[in-house]
């Protein structure tokens, strides 16, 4: 008889292990405290918590933007510590997308220059190419009958649109919103949501921090984070 051979466990696209970080002082800061989370291929997480509560120090960690002075950061599957700078960079613009608050776009370069600026620090990719993905990204997002304008031409969902198009365009595993809603209106920002989960739907992997509950209820699962810790995950019903 053949015995089978259990399948192994899928790799998580986003792992802490005891992860925390810790700004030297005198006095030391925790702004983080030890936590262990799992983020699964293709889930949609939202998380909240007040001013000061650690999520910008969640996100850091999370975004390899900073590293953790305790315990262990894994993005798919890659203990992210022992990396160098440079190799932690080259990681970064790979397999995650941001998208902030504050747009971050060059007035000065229209849409299709925004979003091909993600594209140019690999340095492997010939113009052309960028600008056909950088197109290619813009339709996803509704924006293809806006490739040639400039920012100060566009309203501010065009804007977070663009933001938008530019985390995706590298095909990244993970998408990182830090507020994303926060400075639109609220039809502008239902539109926008609405743009998350098509690309939710499609199977991208988001991490929506938002201070905004009927932002944070878009989410299947919901975490908490106080003073510091990452005290409470909510998963609601499909």
């Amino acid at each position: 008889m053949t015995v089978p051979v259990p399948a192994e466990a899928p790799v998580p696209v986003l792992e802490l292990r005891a992860a925390a970080l810790t700004y030297p002082g005198p006095p030391s800061v925790e702004a983080l405290k030890p936590c262990d989370l799992r983020i699964e291929r293709g889930e949609y997480v939202t998380v909240v918590g007040p001013s000061g509560s650690g999520k910008s120090t969640f996100l850091n960690i999370a975004g390899l933007l900073d590293t953790p002075t305790a315990g262990a950061c894994l993005l798919d599957g890659h203990d992210t510590g022992s990396l160098k700078d440079a190799e932690r960079t080259a990681l970064r613009g790979r397999r995650i997308g941001f998208v902030f608050q504050s747009f971050h776009l060059l007035p000065h370069r229209s849409a299709r220059e925004n979003v091909e600026l993600a594209m140019v620090y690999g340095g492997r990719m010939r113009r052309a190419e960028r600008a056909a993905h950088a197109r290619e990204a813009l339709e996803r997002v509704g924006l293809g009958h806006r490739v040639d304008a400039l920012p100060t031409r566009l309203s501010g969902g065009e804007r977070q649109r663009v933001a938008v198009a530019r985390a995706l365009v590298a095909r990244p595993s993970l998408l990182l919103c830090d507020e994303p809603t926060g400075n639109l209106d609220t039809a502008t920002a239902e539109s926008v949501l609405r743009l998350l989960d098509e690309l939710h739907g499609d199977g991208m992997t988001l991490v929506v921090i938002t201070h905004d509950p009927a932002v944070a209820a878009r989410a299947r699962r919901t975490i908490t984070i106080r003073d510091g810790v990452l005290s409470e995950q909510s998963e609601r019903a499909a």
